[in-house]
C-alpha cells in the first residue's frame, strides 16, 4: 500500500521501527513483544553489605505461556513441559535472576534465560525409527554366548557319572 505524503510514511517507519524494537526475536519463525513480559524487581539476598538492603537488584519474569498468542501450540506444549517446577498452575512460567549486581544485567539475564527455554522447547524432538539388528550381527551374538558357555561350563567341576 502506497501512502502519498512523506510525513505519513515517515510516521509508518517510526511506528513499525519502535514495534520491532520491542520484539524480542527468539528464532526466525518466533517473536515475542516484551509487553508478553512482565518484570518484577526484587531484594536479592546474599553478600553485599548495607547495599542489599537498599536497592532492589534481582529480577522475577514472568511470561504467561497459555495465554501468549505469540508462541505456536507445539511449542507452547514442549515449553510446559520443559519448564517444570518454574510454571505454576495457571501457566506463568516464573524466571529469578540474581546473578549479577546489577538490576539491569539481571534483567537481561532472565530474558536470555527465557530465549534459551523458548529456542529448546521450539527444536522438534527427533522421532525414534525402531532398527532391527541385522541377520549377521544375530549370528555373531548367538556365536559369542556359544562361546561363552562353554568357557563357564569347562570350569565346572566335572561330574562323576555312576
Amino acid at each position: 500500500m502506497l501512502i502519498q505524503s512523506d510525513i505519513h510514511w515517515k510516521v509508518s517507519v517510526a511506528s513499525i521501527l519502535r514495534y520491532a524494537r520491542n520484539m524480542i526475536r527468539i528464532t526466525p519463525e518466533i517473536t515475542i513483544p516484551e509487553e508478553e513480559i512482565e518484570l518484577e524487581f526484587v531484594r536479592a539476598s546474599g553478600p553485599g553489605g548495607q547495599h542489599v538492603n537498599k536497592v532492589a537488584t534481582a529480577v522475577q519474569l514472568r511470561f504467561d505461556i497459555v495465554q501468549s498468542p505469540s508462541l505456536p501450540d507445539e511449542v507452547r506444549q514442549r515449553l510446559m513441559r520443559i519448564a517444570g517446577k518454574k510454571l505454576t498452575k495457571d501457566g506463568v512460567l516464573i524466571l529469578e535472576a540474581r546473578r549479577y549486581r546489577t538490576q539491569e544485567r539481571n534483567r537481561q539475564d532472565a530474558i536470555d534465560r527465557l530465549v534459551d527455554l523458548i529456542r529448546q522447547a521450539s527444536k522438534r524432538p527427533k522421532t525414534r525409527r525402531q532398527v532391527h539388528p541385522s541377520l549377521a550381527s544375530r549370528l555373531r551374538r548367538l556365536e559369542q554366548k556359544r562361546h561363552r558357555s562353554t568357557i563357564k561350563r569347562l570350569r565346572r567341576r566335572p561330574r562323576v557319572d555312576d
